[in-house]
């Protein structure tokens, strides 16, 4: 009783729904939904119609598995933040398909959380204090912020020696996360030396991180954004000085709903490389 419902568990617009079922209405000549200020209610012919609909429906998947088996094996369907995706939730994946082949898998990521429990998201990955009404969270990271760059950069005319040494940088921000420059220049005692709000601001981790990579600037690098890169020695961390975040990534899911076994099974794998990652700090 909801075109923005419908529209989410279709994975289409809100707006073709509501296209759809007024052409329908005027292929058959008569209204379908009463539309109302808070959802819809069905008229008299669209609760006539819908048992109709309803069994002839059934009818045609039972009819399509009995000749072709189950074709429609729902995807496991896991929405987690741009960046942490693609530095690293993706990296990993080769390792769970390698683990259960059998499992059709499918990441979605946004730069910001949307709205959730979505009935159709599994499972979501998204950043705070773990503290969400009516939400399971299970911890993924526990992260430290520290300044890197790109080898090029500390040892060409910027000469990152010090500290001090970074008010003389273009710092880049991600913004989005609580703690930043301004929080990492205060623990290492520069706020009066360093302009913490200087620079360039992305709302992508990634993309500071690229910028770094390529030596545009000083990035605030996360453990769980910049281990990769700092093993590679695509970047370095100039200084010693680290600060401690409150919040992390967290793996969510809807209390009160029972988990599919795909789910089940996705989640043990990323608790383990979780703790994985946790040792190899």
């Amino acid at each position: 009783m909801s075109f923005t419902a419908a529209a989410r568990e279709l994975g289409i617009t809100q707006s073709a729904v509501s296209q759809q079922v007024r052409l329908l209405e005027s292929h058959l000549g008569r209204p379908l939904f009463h539309r109302l200020p808070r959802g819809l209610r069905l008229t008299e012919a669209g609760d006539a119609l819908l048992p109709l609909l309803g069994d002839a429906f059934a009818r045609i998947a039972e009819g399509t598995a009995e000749i072709f088996g189950d074709i429609d094996r729902v995807r496991l369907l896991v929405r987690a933040t741009t960046s942490f995706a693609a530095l690293w939730l993706v990296p990993r994946l080769g390792r769970f398909r390698a683990r259960h082949p059998e499992i059709e898998f499918r990441l979605t990521s946004s730069i910001w959380p949307a709205d959730y429990p979505d009935p159709a998201v599994d499972l979501e990955i998204r950043y705070g204090t773990g503290r969400w009404s009516g939400l399971r969270a299970d911890r993924l990271t526990w992260d430290e912020l520290f300044p890197v760059c790109s080898p090029d950069w500390a040892r060409g005319a910027q000469k990152l020696e010090k500290p001090e040494d970074l008010a003389r940088c273009t710092l880049l921000h991600a913004f989005g996360f609580r703690d930043g420059w301004p929080e990492w220049l205060a623990k290492a005692g520069l706020t009066d030396k360093v302009d913490g709000a200087s620079g360039l601001e992305f709302d992508l981790g990634l993309a500071a991180l690229d910028l770094a990579e390529r030596g545009v600037g000083v990035a605030l690098g996360r453990t769980c954004y910049a281990a990769e890169r700092i093993a590679a020695g695509r970047l370095i961390v100039p200084f010693d000085i680290r600060l401690p975040t409150d919040e992390a990534f967290y793996l969510v899911s809807a209390e009160g709903r029972t988990p599919t076994a795909d789910a089940t099974a996705f989640r043990d794998w990323l608790l383990e490389e979780a703790a994985d990652a946790r040792r190899a700090r």
